[in-house]
């Protein structure tokens, strides 16, 4: 009985974004109980990998919070980088007139967040570099409180949803290849170019074994992790070469994305949360609520958003001639534009790379910024949709 109820609960669409829910709130009551050490001590284990023998050998010393953020999370980007691409390929992007919409307004809800979050904090240069925070969707808790309101949702907003998460993913990954990216090193870029090469002719050699491009990808991913670039930068990468189909009827990519899925929603991301969540509210001030960096993040992730996406998607209908999401209201539509405000996966992982090695209470402010306007957006969000009669 309990098993065939947890498997129910697990092939649920929405089960996902519950569970990383609980995973965020495990976070935030083990650091401000009498689990904090514990927890901080989790957080700090040390893990090493050694490739090679003896002097020469590449060894790779991180604590658990780093291999997580470096090397978990290339999985995820990985798996990102796989819906990009079929969706661009032969999905809801796939056509110029079908991207239109949902690119405009992703790119809306990219720069309206990020100018909030500029006027906030310009008297601060070392604050401004955190202007991209507020500019990311996670689409896995966005999406689950849709499925979770069900009806009152049309379809095509949950489409529209999803095109713009993932555009907005797309996004935000150009923005940390670009604007997060420092001490280059020439030489680990060259090796991961060649890495890049290789797959390209895999690819172009119609190559069906996804464990070689596995391969491939983990020796991308040691040369990125050492150039200056983020790692999790060669999961995008490696998933742009699985090809779509084999020649055969079956779809590689496809069957990689959807073996992945559960283990990325399940573990991948409910870990990252867990170990990037916590923050202690003990001795908290009203100064670290009122924070340029905190009320940035926070307005542009709830006002920010909405006007962007909204916004974006009112001028497309008014001035270019797109038509509005079918069966949708414009409620229902503003209703998913505060949606596009939870931004708690990504905005988590940008604000870990803003602010790396500066002052500690820039990390306090991200977390609480990025949990606090991530619940509000949620609750307005979901609130404006649970408003009036279900959609037919």
């Amino acid at each position: 009985m309990i098993t065939q109820a947890l498997k129910r609960f697990l092939s649920h669409e929405s089960a996902g974004g519950i569970v990383l829910a609980f995973a965020a709130a495990a976070a935030l009551l083990a650091s401000n109980s009498a689990l904090a050490p514990a927890y901080e001590a989790f957080r700090q284990l040390p893990g090493e990998i050694r490739l090679g023998i003896g002097d020469g050998a590449l060894v790779l010393a991180k604590p658990l919070v780093v291999w997580v953020n470096d090397l978990w999370m290339a999985v995820f980007f990985f798996l990102v980088g796989l819906e990009i691409k079929r969706e661009f390929v032969e999905g809801e992007l796939s056509t110029g007139r079908q991207a239109a919409l949902p690119a405009v307004a992703a790119l809306g809800g990219m720069v309206a967040p990020a100018l909030i979050y500029a006027a906030l904090n310009h008297a601060d240069p070392a604050g401004l570099r955190g202007w991209a925070i507020p500019a990311a969707t996670d689409i896995a808790f966005a999406l689950g409180v849709v499925l979770l309101l069900g009806s009152r949702v049309p379809v095509s907003l949950k489409v529209f949803l999803t095109a713009v998460a993932i555009i907005d993913d797309l996004g935000a990954i150009a923005v940390i290849a670009v604007f997060y990216t420092e001490n280059l090193s020439p030489g680990m870029l060259a090796g991961a170019a060649v890495c890049g090469l290789v797959l390209a002719a895999m690819n172009r050699l119609r190559v069906v074994r996804v464990e070689a491009y596995a391969l491939v990808g983990l020796v991308m991913w040691l040369f990125v992790l050492k150039s200056g670039v983020h790692a999790t930068l060669a999961g995008v990468l490696t998933a742009m070469a699985i090809p779509l189909h084999d020649g055969q009827g079956g779809s590689p990519l496809q069957a990689v994305e959807h073996g992945l899925h559960p283990w990325v929603a399940f573990l991948v991301l409910p870990v990252f949360a867990f170990v990037n969540a916590g923050v202690s509210l003990q001795g908290l001030s009203w100064g670290a609520l009122a924070a340029p960096v905190t009320l940035g993040i926070a307005g542009g992730l709830v006002l920010g958003k909405a006007v962007g996406v909204f916004g974006s998607l009112w001028l497309m209908v008014a001035w270019a001639g797109a038509e509005r999401p079918a069966g949708a209201s414009w409620r229902q539509c503003l209703g998913v534009a505060l949606l596009c405000g939870i931004g708690f996966t990504m905005s988590l992982f940008i604000g870990g790379l803003a602010f790396a090695g500066l002052d500690p209470a820039y990390d306090t402010q991200v977390k609480l910024g990025v949990l606090g306007g991530s619940l509000l957006a949620g609750i307005v969000g979901s609130l404006v949709l649970a408003v009036g009669r279900p959609a037919r």
